[in-house]
């Protein structure tokens, strides 16, 4: 449990006061448990709605214990669970309602294009899917996925088969061929997307090479947490570009 500052023998309103900590304290309380932790991060998990600290009206933050301890269960289920902020917020929501929801196992792994959790006993990677199974959910003949895998947009797993990315990859790929783009056209995609990954690679090494091996397992974590920025930014650059062409 992490400590909070408690009030002295003041009156009430003192005390309440004296537990309101900034931003830099509550840093200095999680970086004993969290040695990663970052100011830009405790902001991120604000901005997503995981927290939310009063502010004083010169406009700086002010935190309350159970803001704090709020905090701590995130990263603790980040670190530990490897969740998405969305799965997250929704837990913690159902515990302050008195719900008892159950977590996720350690290691449990995501669909991503259905965003469900696979959490069976002895589940170690997400599951995978055969050519044919992946022609059907695609609806595509054996020819169109030929040419995407030519321009490197499927990729089968290294062990045979394709994962739920590749499924759902297969998938907008499909869709957006209805519109007329054809594969020429999502290479740079592609290209974007792999620069991405080496960005996001880039930015976790430190983590991946730590000797603690909380650190490490923390790394796909905030991996994902990057993806996850990554796309939100991408789509609002496209958005924003349409917005100046169409008007």
């Amino acid at each position: 449990m992490l400590r909070t500052p408690t009030g002295g023998a003041g009156d009430g309103a003192a005390t309440a006061d004296a537990r309101w900590v900034s931003i830099g304290t509550v840093l200095t309380q999680l970086r004993e448990e969290f040695p990663e932790v970052t100011i830009s991060k405790i902001r991120f998990l604000e901005a997503e709605g995981l927290v939310e600290p009063q502010r004083t009206p010169s406009g700086y933050r002010k935190f309350a214990p159970g803001d704090v301890e709020r905090l701590a269960q995130v990263l603790c289920m980040q670190r530990d669970h490897y969740l998405p902020l969305k799965v997250i917020r929704e837990h913690l929501d159902a515990l302050a309602r008195g719900e008892q929801p159950v977590l996720p196992s350690p290691g449990a792994q995501r669909d991503l294009g259905d965003g469900v959790w696979d959490s069976g006993p002895g589940t170690a990677t997400a599951a995978r899917v055969g050519r044919a199974e992946l022609l059907a959910a695609a609806q595509v003949d054996e020819e169109q996925l030929e040419e995407w895998e030519s321009y490197g947009l499927i990729v089968a797993a290294p062990g045979g088969g394709y994962d739920a990315e590749m499924v759902t990859v297969a998938k907008l790929v499909a869709e957006l061929g209805r519109f007329g783009l054809e594969p020429r056209h999502l290479r740079a995609m592609r290209a974007s997307a792999d620069r991405e990954a080496g960005l996001v690679e880039q930015l976790v090494a430190p983590l991946r090479l730590h000797r603690n091996p909380q650190t490490r397992a923390h790394a796909e974590a905030t991996a994902n947490e990057l993806a996850e920025l990554s796309v939100r930014l991408h789509a609002a650059l496209v958005q924003t570009a349409l917005r100046s062409r169409l008007h």
